[in-house]
């Protein structure tokens, strides 16, 4: 056990003030503050890099805050706190001073858990009987950072939903496997904005990168205990400290200003800096889990209880409980976090994990509740991205479209109809459309605009692109759960054969079908994001849920990207994202009407049109035809409402896309009329790059083309 001093005289201690929450250093000395309504005494233990604790009193409190001023703590300085107060958890209480506590406002922390029995305040052998052995040692520390950096110039890019192109990634995952970081930098946010890694993005057109949790998360022993690690991050605690696995210098507090080193070089390069977070739930788990913050601080506060049963936790989100959001000191918490990474790191958004948890002020979903209330009138969380993942494990969870006006909203039935109708499913041509537009049928009526609609295929949760053409069923034999974890139905087909093929049939259909998926994406209205990888074939061999696998099974292999098929599918995403960032007629920030609209020669054109394959409007039998699985969609680039930055209507060229999830080639008539005179193909997915020979890329109104089976065709009105 470490060695111990208590109420030492060689620290002054100054009354401090009650905010901000957690350790502040002015320059000068650092103040502490934590809130506790249940503690009776609290304790601040300094810890040196020896071990040894120093153990300060803090007398002032007000407000149910404890705090003090020490002048002679500087940046480094590692600490806790031991909370004395009632451990009664059949009253919701569990507090216990043989615990050394992280501070929740904690900004950096440093050390690792050990798995040790002592962090948990029961005996593991009876369960009913307390551990009171001291935690020191054994758990992480907190630690006090230095808060300035020089951020020169820095501005966020600000980008409007119309003009973002959103990059899903994991920072370790992103970089470990890539030649061109250096080796030290590899599986850091040093490692992430380096050189090597801007160009990719910045080649491929990506103008937002969404990390993987980055907020400080605990090892779980029983995975670790399987040699096994927590890849993706969601078991947060520190709410307010990038997780500091992820620095290069290994030095206590250094992952804060290597963070915002990276950030002001993403901004440089014009990209913005969303983070994924999980304020849902905590790391400590349910009634069985060890006792390193929260719980040991104010149970009832920070966790929402069973009504009527307080020792066990309501769990809303699968890991064992879930934040209390009725707690004005938990809502605080998360506001303050919030506040924090966008004023001091400079980040652009969130991706809020598990979003519906959030609402549950009762037991319904409420999309009024006050967390909502305090994000809508924050002058600064208000305006950034804010992005919901809209559904959680608990009753009436599935809350797609249903988040307040400011939100958009990762659309996960966008995700299952465009895989539903690539794969050839019967039915889907009406949703197709629906999604392909925008989805207004979900976001219109709360006067959110397409940007509402974050329209993804794959994320980090599920198959990558190449899995979900290769595989009809997951394989996660890995995870070591006998194949048990993970979705079930993951809408995917793999062309006629599971898994790795020397068939040449089928790697061109796979190839196909990827540059499908890719083109419908990036070409539908809202706001398109790609997973990490994709765009250069990254497979994880069939697993669905790499959640545990710290290793080249979920990193990104990037030596996959000299090989010519890939090279060429990293060619053809930046073709279709540069297609999509010239023309806004695929990025409009408003819905389409289906009325007419002069164009620039006096004739009257819908500002879109849905066609048949022989080139007429379609007709309500054709919508309610089960078998349907191909169609037309005419793009009006004189029908745009939107205007530009000056006031000026925009106005774009005109297109023509053809989509074909038959089995089979069909031809398509281009319409003729006033639609135009001339076509020129500018995607064709048959082609690797997507580009075709310019001998074959002319097409006169009124004829038809051959669309290859599974493929998509884009024209472009040039005459």
């Amino acid at each position: 056990m470490a060695e111990q001093t208590t109420f030492p005289v060689q620290h002054p201690v100054w009354p401090g003030t009650a905010y901000p929450l957690g350790a502040t250093y002015d320059g000068s000395g650092t103040n502490f503050a934590l809130f506790s309504e249940v503690a009776e005494v609290v304790a601040l233990c300094l810890v040196a890099e020896d071990g040894v604790e120093t153990r300060i009193t803090l007398e002032e409190v007000d407000g149910f805050v404890w705090h003090g001023y020490l002048p002679l703590v500087q940046p480094g300085q590692r600490y806790g706190y031991r909370v004395h107060g009632p451990y009664n958890p059949e009253q919701g209480h569990r507090c216990d001073p043989s615990k050394l506590l992280l501070d929740p406002y904690g900004k950096a922390f440093d050390g690792e858990f050990d798995g040790d029995p002592s962090l948990h305040s029961y005996d593991f052998a009876d369960p009913t009987a307390r551990n009171t052995e001291n935690s020191l040692g054994h758990t992480m520390t907190t630690v006090v950072i230095n808060p300035f950096f020089d951020w020169a110039s820095d501005r966020s890019p600000h980008r409007p939903y119309s003009e973002t192109v959103i990059y899903e990634a994991h920072v370790k995952g992103m970089t470990m496997t890539h030649r061109g970081i250096p080796e030290a930098q590899r599986g850091t946010y040093a490692g992430l904005s380096h050189p090597a890694i801007l160009s990719h993005l910045q080649g491929l057109g990506v103008t937002a990168i969404e990390l993987m949790p980055v907020h400080q998360f605990l090892q779980d022993q029983t995975l670790l205990d399987k040699g096994l690690r927590n890849y993706w991050g969601y078991n947060s605690f520190g709410f307010l400290a990038p997780h500091h696995e992820y620095a290069a210098s290994p030095l206590p507090g250094a992952a804060v200003s290597e963070f915002k080193a990276m950030v002001r070089t993403f901004h440089e390069a014009g990209i913005e800096v969303i983070l994924d977070v999980v304020y849902n739930h905590t790391a400590e788990g349910n009634h069985m889990g060890p006792t390193i913050m929260f719980r040991g601080i104010d149970n009832a506060a920070y966790y929402r209880l069973v009504d009527g049963d307080p020792q066990h936790y309501m769990d809303y989100t699968g890991t064992g409980n879930s934040l209390n959001v009725r707690h004005p000191h938990a809502l605080q918490l998360i506001m303050d976090s919030l506040r924090y990474w966008v004023t001091e790191m400079h980040v652009d958004g969130f991706r809020f994990d598990l979003a519906s948890t959030l609402a549950r002020e009762l037991h319904d979903v409420d999309k009024l509740s006050a967390f909502f209330d305090l994000v809508q009138q924050d002058p600064v969380v208000s305006q950034v991205k804010l992005i919901a993942e809209p559904w959680d494990v608990g009753e009436g969870g599935y809350q797609v479209g249903n988040f307040p006006p400011l939100w958009t909203e990762w659309n996960g039935k966008y995700r299952d109809t465009v895989r539903d109708y690539w794969r050839g499913e019967d039915s889907t041509l009406g949703e197709f459309a629906a999604r392909l537009t925008g989805s207004a049928d979900l976001y219109e009526d709360s006067s959110r605009r397409p940007g509402a609609s974050i329209n993804f295929v794959v994320a980090h949760d599920g198959f990558t692109l190449a899995d979900l053409v290769s595989y009809n069923d997951k394989h996660n034999e890995a995870n070591g759960e006998d194949n048990n974890d993970g979705e079930s139905h993951n809408r995917s087909w793999n062309g006629g054969v599971e898994g790795p093929t020397d068939d040449p049939a089928i790697l061109e259909l796979r190839a196909r079908q990827q540059r499908n998926v890719l083109a419908t994406l990036l070409l539908s209205q809202g706001t398109p994001m790609i997973a990490h990888g994709d765009e250069l074939g990254r497979t994880q061999q069939g697993n669905n849920n790499v959640y545990c696998q710290d290793s080249e099974l979920a990193w990104v292999d990037w030596a996959q990207a000299a090989e010519t098929a890939n090279v060429e599918l990293i060619e053809f995403t930046s073709r279709v994202i540069a297609l999509r960032t010239h023309h806004p007629v695929f990025r409009r920030r408003r819905f389409f009407e289906g009325r007419p609209v002069s164009t620039g020669d006096g004739v009257k054109m819908r500002d879109i049109a849905w066609l048949t394959p022989a080139g007429k409007y379609m007709t309500e039998a054709d919508w309610d035809s089960g078998f349907g699985k191909s169609i037309a969609v005419f793009l009006n680039g004189e029908g745009i409402p939107d205007k530009d930055v000056r006031g000026e209507l925009v106005v774009d060229d005109s297109f023509l896309l053809c989509f074909n999830a038959h089995h089979e080639d069909l031809d398509f008539t281009t319409p003729d009329g006033g639609y135009a005179k001339e076509w020129t193909v500018v995607l064709d997915t048959t082609m690797p790059t997507g580009q075709r020979p310019n001998e074959q890329a002319v097409i006169d109104a009124g004829r038809s083309t051959a669309v290859t089976a599974r493929s998509v065709l884009v024209l472009c009105k040039t005459a």
